[in-house]
């Protein structure tokens, strides 16, 4: 018997990535169809950007909560989050969750380290490239990081919130992307984060300069792992 998966979307690229990813690794590990029950709860995409443009982390928290709180009421044993931007609010779910969780970048800081990665060229929503989940993630892992010029980020967020999570992908926003992961390798990155959960759907391993660190595949592997007795690490409500 396996653990009940309940994942809090943000997105819906990213979380049926997510979603995907899960039933897909599933079947690998536990047999042919096989894969742990999973639920899945968003709100709008807009809910959660009125309050991320306001800085209001606190809606973002109270969000998330309302739903755990309705995946928790449908049996979910714990829950994860394919979504980097609103792990900026974790701090505030976590002491009020009816559920544990999976942190989508310890899992990513676990990987990296498994892989001896050292330095990381961190891509996502500028929320995520210039505020505070990576560094203090990767530091207390002790991982080196780097994340793109202002420019580059303006740029990336921008492709991210246009174009990506509408499931728009162009070789011009895939050119852009690799020109920037080249100049992060350039300067000593050894490894790329692609920390917004719809950036693997643009670039992939084949067609990244640097090894990629795919945060949403990982978060939902580690989840697999959880719900069938891998003894994953969880954050205790």
């Amino acid at each position: 018997m396996s653990h009940h998966i309940g994942i809090v979307a943000c997105s819906a690229e990213g979380a049926a990535l997510c979603y995907r990813t899960v039933c897909l690794e599933g079947a690998a590990v536990m047999g042919r169809h096989a894969h742990p029950e999973v639920s899945l709860h968003t709100h709008s995409l807009a809910d959660y950007m009125r309050c991320i443009y306001a800085d209001d982390w606190q809606g973002v928290a109270e969000l998330m909560l309302s739903s755990a709180e309705k995946l928790a009421c449908i049996g979910a044993d714990f829950l994860i989050c394919p979504d980097n931007t609103i792990h900026r609010a974790f701090a505030l779910v976590a002491p009020r969750s009816p559920r544990p969780w999976l942190h989508i970048v310890e899992e990513v800081a676990a990987e990296a380290r498994r892989q001896n990665y050292r330095r990381l060229a961190v891509l996502g929503t500028r929320y995520t490239m210039e505020g505070p989940v990576y560094p203090a993630q990767l530091g207390a892992a002790g991982i080196d990081y780097a994340v793109p010029t202002a420019e580059e980020r303006e740029r990336i967020d921008q492709i991210i919130m246009d174009e990506l999570v509408y499931a728009k992908f162009t070789p011009q926003s895939l050119s852009y992307f690799l020109q920037v992961i080249g100049r992060l390798k350039a300067v000593g990155c050894d490894a790329v984060v692609l920390g917004c959960t719809e950036i693997p759907l643009l670039v992939t391993p084949e067609t990244s300069p640097l090894p990629t660190l795919d945060s949403t595949r990982i978060l939902a592997q580690a989840a697999v792992r959880k719900a069938v007795g891998g003894g994953q690490r969880s954050v205790a409500s």
